[in-house]
């Protein structure tokens, strides 16, 4: 369910409160942000509303990034669902590794906040141009 006047709805998934607080900062004004610090959260938060796209981190407690992406896509009701994980880990065997796993992004912390607007813009097939009217580095 939409709840903020139909806008698009982000999961932010990141056990550091200061990725989350940098996430809703960045796509706040423009998109209804959700924040959960760890997986199972996360789960318990897909199972009761709609999410439009996921920003996954994967080293986290409990369910790291990998098991939970594992879970969203065994999922029939989730496997649409976009997943861009936002991580540190930049070695060509992890990106690798999330493409096999179905990642839809891969942004390396720490991220310009033009970047990450723009892969969300992408991923959920908006127009940047008309979509984020004041912010003209995106032009």
């Amino acid at each position: 369910m939409h709840t903020s006047g139909g806008k698009k709805v982000i999961l932010a998934v990141d056990d550091i409160s200061t990725n989350l607080i940098a996430i809703q900062s960045i796509l706040g004004a423009m998109f209804d942000v959700r924040l959960v610090k760890q997986g199972e959260q996360a789960l318990a938060l897909l199972k009761r509303e709609k999410i439009d796209l996921v920003l996954l981190d994967i080293e986290m407690p409990g369910l790291n990034g990998f098991e939970l992406l594992q879970l969203i896509r065994e999922n029939p009701a989730h496997v649409h669902i976009p997943v861009i994980f936002v991580t540190t880990h930049a070695s060509p065997s992890f990106v690798k590794r999330a493409a096999k796993a179905g990642v839809k992004g891969y942004i390396l912390k720490p991220f310009k906040p033009s970047l990450l607007f723009q892969v969300v813009l992408e991923q959920l097939g908006m127009d940047g141009l008309t979509a984020h009217q004041d912010n003209t580095d995106i032009l």
